[in-house]
């Protein structure tokens, strides 16, 4: 009697160990059809998606080319750009120095880094170091400071402090990838290391992610990369030059590959326990993902729209909502023709993360919530790719209509006030630094701080249009603006005045 019931349980393990085998077989199916048919229609060169559930590698898999001149294929060792998927590394890594009592989330940031100061002096005095994770200090984005200049790591925060206040400290929402660089700096001083070092020697090399590198700069070292696209309206698919500014490295500029990734995404849902060795206290590993900032109903992402969470927060690095009654954790990583996605359900102990070489490819969002579907609920009612793909077609579609909009709203048969050579000399922004306006060939060039330059037309009266940047492929308006000697005194760029130098 009892061998016979031995038998039955042996057989009844064995037919639930095949059900859950055939299950997720069939899942993985369902979630890489969709992905090939995905990336017909938005055009992506090449793409990854790994997939942990329950502690193992459920799902991993790459596509495409790296570059589509050399039509090399995309393997588990190729190296993308986790952009600003990073700042959850960095918010690992500065809760191990919390975890060693070098430091606290408390702590001011000024007592760490003395230079630190923003343009607001209660700010500069009250900011404290998980402040720097939270996009919630009340100072207006400041983006175009290592857009538009290579200034050292120390110079461009200095810079920052001109940038203004537009709301009260902890009182808003504003995303900030410099105050992740800032952290760097605090990390570095904290630690005696480097960022990017600590890191690696702290948070990739323990979790044996072996290939990635901490300085974005250094794929170019190591080799086996992927090239940056851009699906451009006008020009149809083409290369963009690499964006890489390591100079706010810790907001966005970790490389890692598709197996060093699974590697991650297994320590995430692991709450933080690598093979064992508890790389981060269970109490700071859930500080981490504890709401800190709120954003309202509409957060900040367009898939909102389809998935209609009730609450959006954000945490340390990650972008919070309900989803099916759990809470997802999130977050997007975009850097000039490089994206990617991360998402985290611990309840279900599911993870998910993309890389793709196309600049905004959303089929990234599309994958993350296929996955969670299939892998987190067995849900295979929703058809994922149709509904981003539309979601974002109704938003090119607006974008195209803008444009029509403005090129009607353009004034025809005007000139410049003056003659051209009274637009050339050198411009000045407190904060963004040098502009440099030169007329060569009968037509106007605009250098910043020679890092970055563009040609300009004439659009109508003191307004010219530049060129598409080499990067994110968008034109700008630039606007001169004449004193009441009729003499250029200044321009405007986005709602940065550069003023003339006398």
């Amino acid at each position: 009697m009892k061998k016979r019931m031995r038998r039955i349980i042996v057989l009844m393990v064995f037919f639930q160990l095949t059900a859950i085998s055939a299950q997720q077989k069939n899942h993985q199916d369902r979630l890489d059809a969709m992905i090939v048919n995905g990336m017909k229609d938005w055009k992506v060169p090449g793409l990854a998606t790994i997939v942990v559930k329950d502690g193992e590698v459920v799902f991993q898999k790459t596509y495409g080319v790296k570059n589509l001149a050399t039509n090399e294929p995309i393997d588990e060792n190729t190296l993308f750009n986790m952009a600003s998927t990073t700042k959850a590394i960095v918010a690992i890594a500065m809760g191990m120095l919390v975890d060693e009592g070098k430091l606290d989330w408390d702590d001011k940031v000024v007592d760490h880094v003395p230079y630190f100061k923003l343009s607001d002096p209660y700010i500069t005095a009250d900011a404290r170091v998980k402040d720097l994770f939270t996009h919630n200090l009340g100072i207006d984005n400041a983006d175009l400071l290592w857009t538009l200049d290579s200034l050292s790591t120390k110079e461009t925060i200095k810079r920052f402090r001109f940038a203004q206040k537009s709301y009260p400290l902890r009182g808003g929402f504003t995303y900030q990838n410099i105050m992740y660089a800032v952290a760097g700096e605090v990390i570095a001083a904290v630690s005696g290391q480097p960022w990017n070092e600590f890191v690696t020697d702290r948070v990739l090399n323990p979790l044996g992610m072996n290939r990635t590198q901490a300085v974005a700069d250094d794929i170019f070292k190591v080799g086996n990369y992927v090239t940056p696209y851009y699906d451009d309206a006008e020009d149809g698919m083409v290369q963009v030059d690499y964006g890489f500014a390591d100079q706010i490295g810790p907001a966005g500029m970790i490389c890692a590959t598709p197996n060093d990734i699974s590697k991650y995404l297994t320590f995430l849902v692991n709450d933080g326990i690598h093979k064992s060795d508890t790389l981060l206290r269970p109490k700071t590993f859930k500080y981490l993902f504890e709401p800190k900032s709120f954003l309202g109903d509409t957060g900040t992402y367009p898939t909102n729209a389809l998935t209609k969470p009730s609450w959006n927060t954000y945490g340390m690095g990650w972008f919070q909502q309900d989803y099916k009654g759990h809470k997802l954790d999130f977050h997007t990583g975009s850097l000039f023709g490089l994206v990617a996605i991360a998402g985290v359900v611990h309840d279900k102990n599911m993870a998910v993360y993309v890389f793709a070489n196309l600049d905004h490819a959303e089929l990234r969002h599309a994958i993350m919530y296929k996955a969670i579907d299939l892998f987190a609920f067995d849900d295979d009612s929703r058809n994922w790719h149709t509904e981003v793909f539309d979601l974002y077609q109704g938003f090119k579609k607006s974008n195209l209509e803008y444009q029509e909009k403005q090129k009607k709203a353009r004034v025809r048969n005007t000139g410049p006030s003056l003659a051209l050579q009274a637009y050339e000399g050198k411009y000045r922004n407190k904060m963004l630094g040098a502009a440099t306006v030169t007329l060569q060939n009968n037509k106007l060039q605009i250098d910043f701080n020679e890092f970055v330059d563009y040609n300009m037309e004439h659009w109508h009266y003191d307004t010219f249009i530049t060129n598409k940047d080499s990067r994110f492929r968008q034109k700008m308006t630039i606007h001169f603006k004449l004193n009441t000697d009729g003499k250029v005194n200044a321009f405007d760029l986005f709602g940065e005045e550069f003023t003339k130098s006398k």
